[in-house]
């Protein structure tokens, strides 16, 4: 089977511009591969922390149920319900765009508000406990959002940056050499026979 060419005339000029072409593409391979090396590196750093900050939340999560649970007990879902209407906000959130590596995806920050105790008349102290667990739970689950979107988005540009990699090393490069090395030795070919030619020429007026 023969191998694939690109469809050029096998000319000098066309010889030197796929040269140039040929070190542009190899260059930008270059660039992407590090851009890949980047993009690989920051992916393992999003998931130590993806993980990381998983297990924190799951252990908030945790604690802050197990006092909804016991307030829920002392308090029942209508007293809840009623105390709540008089909380205030107990975090601050605020979402700005985050760029990295041209991968761009959202930087959330979560603040602590202090807690104003509610003092409702039946309301019962585990209520203001289980609003601070809450509080906690809800700062790691904004910093675990920002992480895990990062962490997909990230992943996403790493799997593109290596299909380019591996299109230019495998095949566009490949190609490109097949054909400077076709273009070539038809040259080459070509300035034997016409040396070939000059020299029977030669031959017949020195006869």
């Amino acid at each position: 089977m023969a191998q694939q060419l690109i469809k050029v005339p096998p000319t000098k000029n066309t010889l030197l511009k796929l040269k140039k072409q040929a070190k542009f593409l190899e260059e930008g391979h270059d660039l992407l591969e590090r851009k890949r090396e980047l993009l690989t590196r920051l992916v393992y750093e999003r998931i130590g922390d993806y993980r990381r900050l998983r297990a924190e939340a799951e252990r908030a999560l945790s604690e802050a149920f197990r006092c909804l649970s016991l307030t829920h007990l002392r308090m029942g879902s209508r007293g809840i319900h009623q105390a709540s209407l008089g909380a205030e906000p107990a975090l601050k959130v605020d979402i700005l765009p985050r760029r990295a590596l041209g991968v761009e995806y959202p930087s959330v920050s979560a603040e602590r508000l202090p807690l104003k105790p509610v003092g409702l008349l039946g309301t019962d102290a585990s209520f203001d406990t289980t609003r601070d667990h809450l509080a906690d739970a809800a700062v790691i689950l904004a910093q675990l959002g920002e992480v895990e979107i990062a962490l997909h988005r990230l992943m996403e540009e790493q799997r593109k940056a290596q299909k380019r990699v591996n299109a230019l090393k495998y095949n566009i490069i490949p190609l490109y050499r097949r054909t400077i090395h076709f273009i070539a030795s038809a040259l080459e070919e070509e300035e034997r026979n016409t040396l070939f030619q000059v020299k029977l020429l030669r031959a017949r007026d020195v006869g």
